[in-house]
């Protein structure tokens, strides 16, 4: 089962950095809960914000370490991306980005069931200049 469920991270690192926002939604159970800097809801709720991250910020998840076992799985992820629209009120600066991303996932039959994301924002803005 730990193989099945490093597969479904990749597929959503993948989906993900491709901006296939629907393949993401199919790699979660209907009842999932997503946690991450922004907030915390379902996926109907995360997906404005995935959206956003899409689109203003060209969001980038490439996978560097994953740890399974079982129903859970562990991945450190390098974020990348660039400020192309504004982004919650912030403003488009053209600049990019790069950061390491915490994520763990607890898993139901090969699908994330929850989800926690922990990534440096504050370096992130920063790089961004949307912060000295």
């Amino acid at each position: 089962m730990s193989e099945t469920n490093k597969k479904t991270i990749r597929d959503y690192a993948a989906a993900f950095s491709v901006g296939n926002l629907e393949r993401v939604r199919e790699l979660h159970t209907h009842d999932a809960v997503v946690r991450g800097v922004l907030g915390w809801g379902n996926v109907d709720e995360a997906m404005p914000i995935w959206r956003d991250l899409v689109t203003c910020l060209d969001i980038k998840l490439e996978i560097e370490g994953l740890i399974a076992e079982v129903d859970i799985v562990a991945a450190r992820l390098k974020e990348t991306g660039r400020s192309r629209a504004p982004f919650r009120g912030l403003p488009a600066t053209g600049k990019s980005y790069e950061l390491v991303a915490l994520e763990w996932y607890e898993m139901k039959d090969g699908l994330i069931h929850r989800r926690w994301g922990a990534r440096d924002s504050a370096n992130q803005a920063r790089q961004l200049g949307w912060s000295s």
